[in-house]
């Protein structure tokens, strides 16, 4: 059987990208969204325990930066169906070499790219167009007492949102800045 993802590394390790090839023809085509075959490399002996989907309806509206922790920490595995967003990654592992990095990548509708998120990372992201809608791939359930989050405005963090931020939730801002007595989540 031909892959239909292609597997890309980013600076961060087991951080990756993943571009999905599309089956087509004229009446438009199939994308393949998800392949335990093709991921198990990169998902291990986790499986897939919750799909969300959000829709976000105004351009340069921030969501996150949410994690959650052990035992409910989760891979994630994030698409784009419509619209285009800055999706970001933080690596908040505890003794991680690149420990409060981030990478960040454009998801949208067009470019057919997803990020997969290891256990360990905050994750978030930025609309650039109005009414964007994710698809979200979870190997763990949303845990309430499990949750942590980081304040994606938090200037340790100097993520680089591509254009001021017009909307963030209560619950997001409201994330305190990082101090030196962080150091990370135990994986």
């Amino acid at each position: 059987m031909s892959r239909c993802i292609n597997i890309l590394d980013t600076d961060i390790e087991g951080l990756y990208v993943l571009e999905r090839d599309l089956l087509g023809d004229k009446r438009g085509y199939l994308e393949r969204l998800f392949c335990s075959d093709e991921l198990t490399a990169l998902i291990a002996d986790k499986r897939i325990e919750q799909i969300n989907r959000t829709l976000t309806e105004a351009r340069h509206t921030v969501r996150g930066m949410h994690f959650q922790y052990p035992p409910y920490a989760e891979i994630k595995l994030v698409s784009c169906l419509q619209g285009e967003v800055l999706d970001v990654a933080v690596d908040v592992r505890a003794g991680s070499p690149t420990f409060l990095k981030w990478h960040a990548e454009v998801l949208s509708a067009e470019n057919h790219r997803s990020l997969l998120i290891p256990e360990g990372f905050a994750h978030g992201f930025q609309t650039l167009t109005d009414k964007c809608e994710l698809i979200y791939f979870h190997t763990a359930s949303y845990e309430a007492s499990a949750e942590g989050g980081l304040n994606p405005l938090d200037p340790r963090l100097s993520i680089d949102w591509p254009a001021p931020v017009s909307c963030l939730s209560d619950r997001d801002a409201g994330h305190p800045y990082l101090d030196e007595g962080f150091l990370g989540v135990e994986i």
